[in-house]
């Protein structure tokens, strides 16, 4: 399908700026929308939040595999390094 796209996205705590937060959707603005409005468990204490980064995958498969490596120890450092 043309144009449909899942999204790994790391968001940052503008509360506590050394917070990370990092997800998969397919509508990014909806999902940042959800967070900010306390919807989502584990970011809740820590809102407002903003996008930092977001990488667009047309696979659901890659980027479900992306997201899980982010959330991994050597992950986060690549994150740390590269975001």
């Amino acid at each position: 399908m043309e144009g449909v796209f899942w999204y790994v996205y790391m968001l940052r705590s503008q509360a506590d700026s050394d917070r990370y937060y990092v997800g998969l959707a397919k509508d990014l603005h909806e999902r940042l929308r959800r967070h900010n409005a306390r919807q989502v468990l584990h970011t809740a204490k820590h809102v407002p939040w903003q996008i930092e980064t977001a990488v667009a995958f047309r696979s659901k498969t890659k980027a479900v595999a992306f997201e899980k490596y982010l959330k991994t120890h050597s992950g986060r450092a690549f994150a740390k390094k590269h975001f």
